[in-house]
């Protein structure tokens, strides 16, 4: 009897002991496949959480600009933004936004709050200059000024030609119709 006794309070002793460990292993193994995700997956953040980031480490921002309803922002996040290429660029050198046109909550941006102006975020209609048009690509400098809005859905070898021109700083040196002419694209 002493030894059941013995046996069932070393149990119970052990039990939050071993319950902590398995859970530990858990979190280890959902960490690394978080790890694993963030290298297959664009890290798509908020507009709030990018604000913090840049006061961290200023990088430029890539906002992709949809709403729930359209075919070919679907398209685009089934084809483009599972390209391992697009991934691996977008990470590296932006904070990337997805941004619903059509969010009901208000947004807050530089000191300013957007709310809904009919359908639409008052936010999106500021970012695309009222030309509202999904997909839509908008990519800013490192301080959120000089957004450069481009309309439409984009395929892979498009991406790659609009991301290393912006993400690059190549439009800094070369125009655009320069940099065209001479661009070889490596990413399918």
């Amino acid at each position: 009897m002493k030894k059941i006794l013995l046996s069932c309070v070393t149990i119970l002793m052990l039990s939050p002991l071993l319950m902590a460990q398995s859970k530990t292993k858990k979190n280890t193994k959902q960490a690394s496949k978080v790890e694993a995700v963030d290298l297959n997956e664009i890290k798509w953040v908020s507009i709030d959480e990018v604000q913090q980031l840049m006061k961290k480490e200023p990088r430029k921002v890539y906002v992709d600009v949809y709403t729930q309803w359209c075919g070919w922002c679907k398209v685009m996040d089934k084809k483009t933004f599972t390209n391992k290429e697009v991934i691996k660029y977008i990470n590296t050198h932006f904070y990337a936004v997805k941004l619903d046109a059509e969010q009901t909550d208000s947004i807050h941006f530089m000191g300013n709050s957007y709310g809904l102006e009919g359908r639409t975020n008052q936010f999106a209609i500021s970012l695309l200059r009222g030309q509202m048009s999904y997909p839509t690509t908008v990519i800013m400098e490192e301080n959120f000024q000089n957004p450069q809005v481009i309309p439409g859905y984009q395929e892979v070898n498009n991406m790659e030609q609009i991301l290393k021109y912006l993400g690059g700083n190549i439009y800094k040196t070369t125009p655009w119709e320069e940099y065209t002419k001479s661009f070889k694209g490596s990413w399918q």
